[in-house]
């Protein structure tokens, strides 16, 4: 039988101290556990709120952090590296890639496409949207680029069909990756008019579509209304296409 199972709580910020929080940090770690199979809280903290209520669990800690059986953790990395060495296999699954290169795939989306939102200069918007464009464009090619085991199955596959980075199961690649890739494509469809899984990104819409699908994505995403809401300040300087320097792009921001 099973040995006795840790006693795990994950805290998690929110505007509310309801909903799950704009964290893609909480929901990379909300994956995980998921992904591992073991029971676990989720607590929810509004840190404007009620930080009194974490000074004894954690003093000066920001979320996300975790307690393992007593044991405060506080850094992502660390956490995730800790719980796939903790929840190992054969009892729980194993979540680390095969391939090293995916751990690395689309590393730099989320960095580009904080300068472009976060830009209030108009003249830098054309240089930093080809920029953050040319990112997706390399996620793409890795997703669309057979990996070895499937030329191992058919060394004529000129594109893949995985449907991960990794393979055809969530990694922790994946649970790094798809939370940030979450706030993206919420944040430009409503405040750039922008759809990164439309047009011809043909991988990178694969593999939105087949994230929608796992359970373990789709129950750990935040309200659309918290990232969106996590990104009103600064939205304002996205206004039309001419001002974003989209108009360069070889997708146009009304592709569907």
């Amino acid at each position: 039988g099973r040995t006795q199972k840790p006693s795990v709580f994950l805290f998690s910020a929110s505007s509310d101290g309801e909903s799950v929080g704009n964290c893609p940090f909480c929901q990379r770690l909300f994956m995980i556990l998921m992904l591992k199979g073991t029971k676990f809280t989720l607590t929810t903290v509004d840190m404007k709120r009620a930080p009194h209520l974490l000074k004894d669990v954690a003093p000066g800690a920001q979320p996300p952090f975790l307690l393992y059986n007593k044991e405060l953790k506080t850094d992502t990395n660390k956490i995730e590296e800790f719980l796939e060495e903790a929840l190992a296999s054969p009892e729980y699954p194993k979540l680390c890639c095969r391939y090293k290169e995916s751990n690395n795939a689309g590393e730099d989306v989320f960095l580009k496409f904080s300068a472009v939102i976060k830009n209030p200069n108009p003249a830098f918007n054309e240089r930093l949207w080809k920029k953050f464009y040319s990112t997706l464009e390399k996620l793409n090619t890795y997703l669309e680029t057979p990996l070895p085991y499937e030329l191992d199955q058919n060394p004529d596959v000129s594109e893949s069909l995985r449907r991960f980075l990794d393979g055809d199961t969530l990694t922790l690649a994946d649970c790094n990756l798809l939370p940030k890739l979450h706030v993206v494509k919420v944040v430009c469809q409503e405040y750039c008019d922008y759809d990164i899984s439309g047009c011809e990104l043909r991988g990178l819409t694969r593999y939105l579509e087949n994230a929608a699908t796992q359970d373990e994505f789709r129950y750990t995403c935040p309200p659309d209304s918290e990232i969106l809401f996590a990104y009103k300040s600064v939205a304002k300087y996205q206004k039309t296409k001419e001002e974003h320097g989209r108009k360069s792009l070889k997708t146009p921001g009304n592709c569907r």
